[in-house]
């Protein structure tokens, strides 16, 4: 199994609608690694570290998002794996 991370942000309406609790949820529930916060600029910034297939799975869920937000683009860098990191936190 190969082990990814990915660094991402997230535009659209992201902030003030629990996106980052549901997005810790979501990434909890697939056993990935890593964080979330809200940037200055409206946008929601992450990383997810794990499992090849459950980080692809995470960046699908980014896509759509939480229920009340509305995503319009998700970009994303792939990063070197820490393996330091197991938990998935707000920052």
């Amino acid at each position: 199994m190969a082990i990814v991370r990915q660094h991402v942000f997230v535009h659209g309406r992201v902030q003030g609608v629990c996106f980052r609790h549901f997005t810790r949820q979501e990434a909890r529930r697939l056993s990935l690694a890593g964080w979330v916060r809200n940037r200055d600029d409206g946008t929601v910034e992450a990383e997810f570290e794990g499992a090849e297939e459950a980080v692809s799975l995470m960046l699908a869920w980014l896509r759509r998002g939480s229920p009340q937000s509305s995503v319009s683009q998700v970009q994303t860098v792939r990063r070197s794996t820490l393996g330091l990191e197991t938990d998935f936190v707000i920052r």
